[in-house]
């Protein structure tokens, strides 16, 4: 059975899991390698397990620690050239990814990973590069979106193909108005090339969902323009409007920023 993990989702630090019986793939880290060891043994699972690992871009909540996993274990690291040099010239990551494991892919290209199909593709947000993926593996897909200033046409597309979708609800619109942030930074995550508010999060799993998606998960919350109960709540309310019934139609849940969320089997 393919399962899902999610280890951290927010600004503290970024790290999802999916693994088989056989194989383990890595998507993001964010986490420091003494936690991940700590939540690895807690759910049974080591890190040995982890074979390849994808990034999305180059922020320190998603690279802090690559380069220190990848050298340590030998993990090929796969994500574009652009976002393999922000990784460098990221100051927050003390560790570079050692040149025989970094490995450049274009967005678009799919390639096999051991047991897992993975496909790329562009991912509007303030970075050098962002890229959301397309995993699939034994005829289950789940597609990532996290980090994404507004959702393209090409975006929809990987969702109208999900089974199971990680999808950033980031912010709850007047929480961001009226906090406590700076007006200039309020501008930049409200901007395109910023984050997904819980209400274009829902439009966008509303208009795009298809009769075989099974779960959402919302992930990337910020902690102080939104709340885990707020942004489910804003969601499913949302999805009403469309007609769509959480429980009925897929199931809807909040990942935690800095703890894991429970183990998933995908089937």
């Amino acid at each position: 059975m393919l399962k899902f993990l999610s280890i951290g989702s927010g600004s503290s630090g970024n790290c999802y899991f999916l693994c088989t019986e056989t194989d383990g793939l890595m998507i993001d880290c964010g986490v420091g390698v003494r936690t991940l060891k700590k939540y690895f043994h807690d759910y049974g699972l080591k890190l040995t397990d982890v074979h390849n690992i994808l990034i999305t871009h180059d922020h320190a909540d998603h690279v802090k620690s690559v380069g220190s996993l990848s050298h340590d274990l030998g993990i090929p690291v796969y994500t574009t050239g652009n976002v393999h040099q922000g990784i460098f010239q990221n100051w927050c990551v003390k560790k570079k990814i050692d040149t025989p494991f970094r490995r450049i892919i274009e967005k678009g290209e799919t390639m096999q990973l051991g047991d897992f199909r993975v496909t790329s593709f562009a991912v509007p947000h303030d970075s050098v590069e962002n890229i959301g993926f397309q995993v699939e593996c034994q005829g289950v897909v789940f597609v990532i979106v996290t980090d994404c200033g507004h959702v393209t046409e090409e975006i929809k597309q990987y969702i109208q193909r999900a089974n199971y979708l990680v999808i950033e609800a980031n912010y709850d619109v007047e929480m961001l108005a009226e906090g406590p942030y700076p007006q200039h930074l309020k501008v930049r995550i409200a901007s395109p090339s910023g984050h997904l508010s819980n209400l274009d999060c829902a439009t966008a799993i509303a208009e795009n969902a298809s009769a075989s998606l099974r779960h959402v998960w919302l992930c990337h919350l910020s902690e102080e323009n939104n709340h885990p109960e707020l942004a489910r709540k804003s969601v499913e309310a949302t999805l009403r409007s469309y007609g769509i019934v959480v429980g009925k139609e897929f199931e809807l849940e909040v990942l935690k920023r800095k703890m894991p969320t429970g183990i998933y089997g995908l089937v």
